[in-house]
């Protein structure tokens, strides 16, 4: 992406709309003179999980945020180059052939097709001839990693399943421009190596990863020697490459081959069949290797470098116990992840690189805040009046609060009474993680609330564990870590003080009984304290979401305990809510006992009988 001679206002000014879609997790971004205005994953409004197809209604959403008509648009960014993916998926069927002729006429077909038309698509939609743009995947990864973080000076590492031909980049961001140093190039692919165990444990690839990250505690990396010694050659650097004999990838829907099965001890789990012994061992080995990549890579990139800060995107960088292994490794003075580190990410940075680097528009100091992501609550909001209408046509029933602080002082005595709470207020989150404004709400201290809220409310595996919300000043009392951690991308150990001593299980319940490791109280906190004591931390301070803050802060003044459990507000399967229609949905459907939306709180027990349409399960994809 050259600069231009006479692009934007004076070189300082340009609106940009940037765009990821066609392969998951499609979304768009919007940056005017160099501020993150607005960003959305499509699935958000689409309800379809993961949407990959163009993102029409984010893209509509973003206009609306920034109060423009397309026409204002200095140009529309696509965060990948079709021509250069098409070169790889070309490549890789000569490589292959004959075999591969299925997947190569599926990926074929995506970038002959939709990827080809991104301009026409893109006109059709804003209904306006913008100038259409595109960026190197890595590079927009890059870009969203660096410029909205609050470094001058980063080394930047970006690692995903693959982009065009990376799959892994070492750059350089210094005085508002990236260089990019090093990079490795598929098929071999740390992205897809974790992706190849999610698959062969039975989760889905694409949005399974978090489910083998959570299972892998439960395990021991008794396989770990075998990934080594078979599937991936590690150099001392961080670079790999991947034995393809074991993977299926290239010529078949498959991630891995039968070889891949003999290594290790049998056929793929089948989906939604039990978890044994072997899963949760392959889980825990898999993830080892990665942490070790991951860390020869970080520290790889800051010998290149010389630079005492670190940012990072693309998919992997979402693995929050590879992120605190890398943060405690003192490789760095400091880290800062995207929060919306995958593919949607990629809009974002996108739309940041074309203002950055082709229209000349100088990074935004941002004095009062920690950095540019706005806390990543950039999505859209409802007005009082908006939930009211709704609820009132929905014949529900609720109170209304005075003010945010008579919401906090009741939300946290419902909280300490045991009460389950949906808490939709502000500004939707962009990324994965709910961080206060869509989010479910527990209190901590109780040893059954983990089970109650994947079993009756989320609706998904037992063992997967939920993250604490904390208050910023108190973090360091409760958890082993010395910076903030306001996206909740990294998972730190819980401090010593807040354990409690565990029992051994009897030898009788270890093989293959997590229920009985679950159940076990591990802490002050059983309910966020995984049972290897780790949480993937969210800090709360007082500037980006004050009304979080203020909860926060009322709880500890009810309990003692300036934490809260938080997980999305969604069930499995169903991306996490937008709307006031969805969150009333949610809330109907699961067992959440109260719901506040705004300055509006419900009880379950006082609203009237809730019936479905139609079997909505059958209208989400379950993995």
């Amino acid at each position: 992406m050259s600069r231009p001679d006479n692009e934007g206002a004076g070189g300082l000014k340009a609106t940009v709309l940037g765009i990821s879609a066609f392969y998951h997790d499609a979304a768009a971004a919007l940056v005017r003179d160099g501020e993150i205005i607005a960003a959305a994953q499509e699935e958000r409004f689409s309800r379809v999980r993961h949407d990959p197809r163009f993102p029409v209604n984010a893209i509509n959403y973003c206009l609306e945020e920034a109060f423009i008509e397309p026409k204002n648009l200095d140009a529309v960014v696509f965060y990948d180059n079709p021509i250069a993916t098409f070169d790889r998926i070309l490549q890789n069927f000569l490589d292959v052939a004959p075999a591969g002729e299925a997947e190569w006429q599926r990926a074929a077909l995506s970038v002959l097709g939709a990827k080809r038309h991104v301009r026409s698509q893109i006109e059709q939609i804003l209904g306006s001839a913008v100038p259409v743009l595109y960026a190197d995947h890595h590079l927009a990864h890059a870009a969203s990693a660096y410029f909205p973080s609050p470094f001058d000076d980063a080394a930047i590492l970006t690692v995903d399943g693959v982009g065009e031909w990376a799959t892994t980049s070492l750059a350089h961001g210094r005085a508002g421009t990236i260089e990019l140093l090093e990079e490795i190039r598929y098929p071999h692919s740390l992205g897809l190596l974790y992706s190849a165990f999610t698959y062969f444990c039975g989760f889905k690839v694409n949005s399974g990863e978090y489910k083998l990250m959570g299972l892998a505690p439960y395990g021991e990396p008794r396989y770990a020697d075998r990934i080594r010694d078979h599937l991936v050659d590690v150099q001392p650097d961080g670079s790999f490459r991947l034995n393809l004999d074991y993977f299926g990838f290239l010529d078949s829907p498959r991630m891995t081959s039968d070889a891949f099965a003999t290594l290790f001890d049998g056929p793929p789990r089948r989906s939604e069949s039990r978890i044994t012994q072997r899963e949760m061992d392959l889980a825990a080995s898999v993830q080892t290797v990665l942490e070790e990549i991951m860390l020869r890579l970080s520290r790889h990139v800051q010998e290149t470098t010389g630079s005492r800060q670190l940012v990072m995107a693309g998919g992997v960088a979402l693995n929050c116990v590879a992120n605190g292994k890398i943060a405690r490794a003192g490789l760095f003075d400091d880290i800062w992840i995207q929060p919306a580190a995958g593919d949607a990410g990629g809009a974002l940075g996108a739309a940041l690189l074309a203002s950055h680097v082709r229209f000349d528009v100088p990074r935004q100091a941002t004095p009062d805040r920690p950095d540019a992501q706005k806390g990543s609550y950039l999505g859209p909001a409802y007005s009082s009046a908006e939930v009211r209408a709704f609820l009132d046509r929905s014949e529900a029933r609720y109170e209304v609060f005075s003010s945010p602080a008579e919401r906090a002082e009741r939300v946290a005595r419902e909280l300490a009474a045991g009460k389950v709470v949906g808490y939709m207020t502000g500004r939707m989150e962009f990324g994965p993680r709910a961080l206060g404004a869509r989010s479910i709400l527990a209190d901590p201290r109780s040893p059954e609330i983990q089970s109650a809220l994947n079993l009756k409310v989320k609706h998904r595996e037992s063992f997967r564990p939920f993250a604490p919300a904390v208050l910023e000043s108190k973090a360091a009392e409760w958890f082993d870590m010395e910076s903030p951690s306001p996206y909740m991308l990294h998972a730190v150990p819980l401090r010593e003080t807040r354990r409690k001593p565990v029992d051994p299980l009897p030898t009788q319940d270890k093989p293959n009984d997590m229920i009985a490791q679950i159940n076990q109280v591990r802490s002050d906190i059983p309910a966020v304290t995984h049972v290897d004591y780790s949480a993937r931390v969210q800090t709360v301070g007082p500037t980006e979401k004050p009304d979080f803050f203020e909860l926060l802060e009322a709880f500890e003044a009810e309990t003692g305990c300036p934490v809260l459990v938080n997980t999305s507000f969604n069930l499995r399967g169903e991306p996490i809510v937008c709307s006031p229609e969805d969150a009333y949905r949610c809330f109907m459907r699961t067992e959440i006992d109260i719901l506040v939306i705004e300055d509006c709180l419900l009880n379950k027990a006082e609203q009237p009988a809730w019936t479905e349409s139609e079997d909505w399960r059958d209208a989400f994809e379950l993995d």
